[in-house]
């Protein structure tokens, strides 16, 4: 564009050289600029967390420094994809990101300095004065745990709180956005019109499912249907079953040529060789329910047996001890969303992984004498011990070895404050 200025990014991997020669191209005078320096990388759900050696950093940086060049690093400063807000890559296929955004970048998504960022001051110092004076320490962690959580109840059970105003009913499913329902979830539901007696195929053509669809028939959990996947699910029911279908937006595509990425069913699912019409949408105002609930006693819906699929689990905590940032950990637990106090914290997918905890910061927590809330909303398969711990370090990796330390028997619902630490690697 004219009149701005041509600048560059790479990471320490790629080629300096050969890249400033081609913004020389474009900007034959001024500074070099690399505006985009990559300390890390983000994660995807289902990959390894993202790292970048330290050596490998401060050797890239060093270099720009010593040809005069101007340098922006991302990320400087990790951070959380709260709520619903994480992107996702089109890299072939669907690539949503992690809830974290840590990014293994020189301080950690929890505002601690790594060696990395000592290391990269260093550098720094050779070409300009840093300030004198000791830096910040990190923040105190605490653990707590393990707190069992108490069922609530299914989801379908909450509908009339969930979408207030009732459905919206088409004889085609609607995408999110012709309902203008920006982000989380929608339940679609329709009825059978004949008695389907054998396993039947149940599929979306022309992957027509965004992002990730959770099927039931007659409230009963059936199982999975997922963006990029050509999986069917084999279903069963009488005339006039209830087939309802969760769709969840798992995060728009962040940047690339196909801005237009419409969430919902974009087709309509067939079952056996019918074309399924006449939907009932729900577009769900969860995070509305959860903020008045957080403050309540959550009623309790009576079921006769543990109900499958989307279904919410809740229990009410006190701190003991002084207030820190800690990290939610959910061993067990498949899939979800999680709340603190009325607060979306993100989501989580502990058997997808890499991501094992999800950050807390201590404001979001209520301080000695008074009652905490966390309220999950879990999607496919609750652990037989539905618990959940905080712990004083992240797990970003699924591969790292948990230490013990982590997993001691506390008693229920009551908290050890740890020391400050700093954070030294996942």
């Amino acid at each position: 564009l004219q009149g701005l200025y041509t600048t560059v990014d790479f990471g320490p991997a790629d080629n300096m050289t050969k890249i400033f020669t081609l913004l020389r191209k474009y900007e034959p005078h001024g500074p070099l600029v690399n505006s985009e320096y990559y300390t890390g990388w983000l994660d995807y759900w289902g990959q390894n967390h993202s790292t970048r050696s330290v050596s490998a950093v401060t050797k890239g940086l060093e270099n720009m420094l010593k040809l005069g060049a101007s340098v922006n690093m991302y990320m400087f400063h990790g951070g959380t994809n709260f709520g619903y807000w994480n992107g996702a890559d089109n890299k072939g296929r669907f690539l949503p990101i992690t809830t974290s955004y840590d990014y293994d970048a020189p301080i950690s998504e929890a505002g601690d300095p790594t060696p990395k960022l000592f290391a990269l001051r260093d550098v720094i110092s050779k070409f300009q004065e840093v300030p004198l004076g000791p830096l910040p320490p990190p923040n105190p962690k605490m653990m707590l745990g393990p707190v069992t959580l108490h069922l609530v109840g299914h989801l379908l059970a909450f509908l009339d709180l969930l979408c207030p105003h009732g459905p919206i009913h088409s004889i085609l499913p609607m995408t999110f956005e012709a309902v203008k329902q920006d982000r989380g979830f929608m339940l679609y539901r329709t009825y059978m019109t004949h008695t389907i007696f054998e396993p039947t195929p149940f599929w979306v053509p022309n992957n027509g499912v965004h992002d990730r669809a959770y099927v039931m028939v007659d409230g009963v959990f059936q199982g999975v249907l997922e963006r990029n996947m050509r999986d069917k699910l084999f279903l069963m029911g009488k005339l006039g079953s209830k087939l309802d279908i969760l769709v969840e937006n798992m995060g728009r595509l962040s940047f690339g040529s196909n801005s237009s990425d419409f969430k919902g069913l974009l087709k309509p699912p067939i079952l056996g060789q019918t074309i399924l019409t006449q939907w009932m949408m729900f577009p769900l105002k969860i995070d509305n329910l959860v903020k008045w609930w957080f403050p309540l006693q959550l009623p309790k819906w009576p079921y006769p047996q543990a109900p499958s699929g989307p279904t919410f689990y809740s229990k009410t905590f006190p701190i003991l001890g002084s207030v820190g940032d800690t990290f939610l950990y959910l061993p067990g637990w498949t899939k979800g969303q999680v709340w603190i106090n009325g607060f979306n914290l993100g989501r989580y997918w502990t058997k997808q992984g890499p991501q094992q905890t999800l950050y807390v910061p201590r404001f979001l927590l209520f301080p000695r004498g008074a009652l905490n809330k966390i309220t999950l909303l879990e999607l496919e398969d609750v652990p037989l011990q539905p618990q959940v711990q905080f712990l004083d370090k992240p797990i970003l990796n699924s591969t790292s070895t948990l230490h013990r330390t982590h997993i001691n028997s506390l008693s229920a619902d009551t908290l050890s404050a740890s020391e400050p630490m700093e954070l030294s690697g996942h």
